[in-house]
């Protein structure tokens, strides 16, 4: 698990991960890792749910073979989970019927952020999220 500063003050937590669906759980362990830290386990489930829905996405519709997973804070009442992948191609929200099996992946993530996006990379793309608590 890297540690990197931010000019907040608030240390980022930053890992490199196979491109696989097992994955998921390391990133759920690193932003339940964070959280924990500082000292806001509160956002910890919608955190892990969060991160594993970006994952689960970078796992099916990226390139190459590994993925970046970072938790930041970059204020004391807000947290950024986010994904970074090698795929140019952003993440759109797909309305899903009751008898669709996938689908609903970022529309959970839009109801459990405050905010959610993502970020053209010259090599890819980063999707966030970003909860916020009580600092």
């Amino acid at each position: 698990m890297a540690v990197s500063p931010r000019p907040t003050g608030h240390p980022g937590y930053t890992e490199t991960l196979p491109r696989e669906p097992g994955s998921a759980g390391t990133a759920r362990r690193l932003v339940r890792f964070a959280l924990s830290v500082w000292g806001l386990e509160a956002l910890a489930d919608d955190g892990a749910l969060i991160v594993t829905e970006l994952v689960a996405n970078s796992v099916q519709h990226a390139r190459r073979d590994s993925i970046r997973v970072t938790v930041e804070r970059p204020e004391a009442d807000r947290v950024r989970v986010a994904v970074v992948d090698l795929s140019p191609r952003h993440p759109v929200r797909r309305h899903s019927g009751p008898e669709d099996e996938s689908g609903r992946g970022l529309t959970l993530v839009e109801c459990l952020a405050a905010d959610w996006g993502s970020d053209p990379l010259p090599w890819g793309k980063q999707v966030w999220a970003d909860l916020k608590g009580r600092g």
